[in-house]
């Protein structure tokens, strides 16, 4: 028996759309209805889920981006009187200026490639994640993540990393992301095996 309202309830949820502005996504990317986007870009083939957040961000190609994942955002000056917007440069929530003290500017995010983010992952302004990086659910990414490492937890730590030294820089010097369509086709029968992907590379 079909379930019209739940069917109704998805409808609506991705008719909302998103906010995007000065931001470049390339065109076999997908992101949900929900999403803010401020001054980002997004790679080939990467999506990102429902209601994410991502600001001053790259994300590279292939990226899988669950839902509710915020990365980037403002940041306060820890080290003054006072943090409150009202006292440094530019415009802000609150439009009541005491002063118009220089502020730091805020930090570029940078996502790898064929990076998987879990839902609700919080990612602070400036990190970096490697190429291949996994950051489990509801992990609060502080740090700058190492290539095909696994992390999770509040803040993010490294559980695992995915493959031996080796391998992982194996993988790195292909750059398979960069592949043409025709050539990805060609290899996608192996990439459920590390050492057959890495033999028909070469080939």
């Amino acid at each position: 028996m079909i379930n019209f309202k739940y069917y109704v309830a998805k409808l609506l949820k991705k008719i909302r759309g998103s906010a995007i502005t000065n931001s470049k996504i390339h065109k076999t990317a997908k992101i949900e209805s929900g999403c803010n986007i401020v001054k980002s870009s997004m790679g080939r083939y990467s999506f990102c889920g429902y209601d994410c957040d991502f600001i001053w961000c790259d994300i590279g190609s292939f990226c899988c981006i669950a839902n509710d994942v915020k990365i980037g955002g403002a940041k306060h000056p820890v080290n003054w009187v006072a943090m409150s917007s009202v006292f440094y440069k530019g415009k802000d929530s609150i439009s009541t200026k005491f002063a118009e003290h220089s502020f730091s500017p805020m930090l570029r995010s940078t996502i790898g490639h064929d990076v998987w983010i879990g839902q609700s992952v919080l990612i602070k302004q400036g990190v970096k994640i490697g190429n291949g990086a996994v950051i489990g659910m509801g992990s609060i990414v502080t740090k700058d993540v190492p290539p095909y490492t696994i992390v999770a937890g509040n803040p993010a730590k490294v559980i695992k990393i995915r493959f031996n030294e080796e391998v992982v820089l194996k993988l790195l010097e292909t750059k398979w992301w960069t592949l043409p369509e025709e050539r990805l086709l060609e290899l996608g029968p192996y990439v459920n095996n590390v050492d057959n992907f890495l033999i028909n590379f070469t080939k």
